[in-house]
């Protein structure tokens, strides 16, 4: 299987967490044979593409995939002095995101993260959760990433939000080579197998699969987990905890079945997992590697947990 990680936690997703252990999650995702990594300048207003940047510098370019996003310009905030971030990551309020998906905004956003990052490239840049600006984005930023595609400065351009249908819709309209799909193809909930798998498998457009846990309830589902970065509902809880129980009668954790199915969808080129400390990255590749029960899949199946239509991991040969 192939994992990438996804590098929000670097920027203070929730919590702080020190440059040390920022430092040490990207080294052991690299130890761990980790060769792709995701940021974006909404990920601590900058702060994951720096601490991304630092972890990788040493490392040979050639050897990994980079990806980030464009979309939410950071604008100087010189006036907040005091004030953190008002959209979940623990960092001062240096800057303000404004959306922005014009070819300018596009190529000057670009710019600003190869300088935070350190790099003077990217592999694939992401236009990120354009949902409530899709004219914008099919008539600038599309385009223009497309141009940066054609001349070789990117390698692959597409599309990263959680809204399975609308990133079928620019699938549909756009030439696209990569989409990111956030919290809609998991164990919990496969809405994405309606249309938008489907039509990526039929275009030959990879898939990044991630939020994977459904941002927590999937890793632990007790009360107060959380699930598209809020309370998880009590009805999800319960689904989640019959989920865990049959994995259990099989012998394998929830986070482990959580990571296995969305790797197993022909269209699905990796799975993107967030970590906030190094155990965690060792545990998800750990995890990754371990095979589930053919029988686990069955089961889920036959007791309405799971569609009848998804794809499940064969039994290894």
């Amino acid at each position: 299987m192939r994992l990438g990680l996804g590098c929000a936690q670097l920027g203070n997703l929730y919590r702080a967490m020190s440059d040390e252990t920022a430092r040490a999650v990207v080294d052991t995702a690299w130890e761990r044979g980790i060769r792709y990594f995701d940021t974006a300048p909404h990920y601590g207003l900058g702060l994951s593409e720096r601490r991304l940047g630092a972890g990788l510098a040493a490392r040979p370019r050639d050897d990994y995939v980079l990806s980030t996003k464009v979309g939410r310009l950071l604008v100087d905030n010189s006036g907040g002095t005091g004030e953190r971030d008002t959209e979940g990551f623990d960092v001062p309020r240096t800057h303000v995101r404004r959306r922005d998906y014009s070819r300018d905004g596009v190529l000057r956003s670009l710019e600003s993260s190869l300088d935070r990052l350190g790099v003077d490239r990217v592999d694939i840049a992401f236009v990120h959760d354009p949902e409530d600006h899709v004219p914008d984005a099919l008539d600038g930023a599309l385009p223009a990433l497309a141009e940066l595609r054609d001349q070789g400065v990117l390698t692959g351009i597409g599309l990263g939000m959680n809204l399975a249908s609308v990133l079928a819709g620019f699938v549909r309209r756009a030439d696209v080579d990569v989409v990111m799909i956030a919290g809609r193809y998991t164990l919990l909930e496969q809405p994405a197998l309606d249309d938008l798998l489907p039509l990526c498998e039929q275009r030959g457009v990879a898939v990044m699969a991630a939020g994977v846990f459904n941002s927590g309830i999937l890793a632990s589902p007790t009360p107060g987990r959380t699930y598209d970065y809020a309370a998880a509902p009590a009805e999800l809880v319960a689904r989640a905890t019959r989920i865990a129980e049959v994995c259990l009668r099989h012998g394998v954790e929830l986070p482990r079945a959580a990571i296995a199915l969305p790797a197993a969808h022909p269209a699905v080129a990796s799975v993107v997992l967030g970590a906030s400390t190094p155990e965690q990255v060792a545990a998800n590749a750990d995890r990754a590697a371990a095979p589930v029960p053919p029988a686990l899949w069955a089961d889920l199946i036959a007791e309405g947990l799971l569609r009848a239509d998804t794809p499940v991991p064969r039994e290894a040969s």
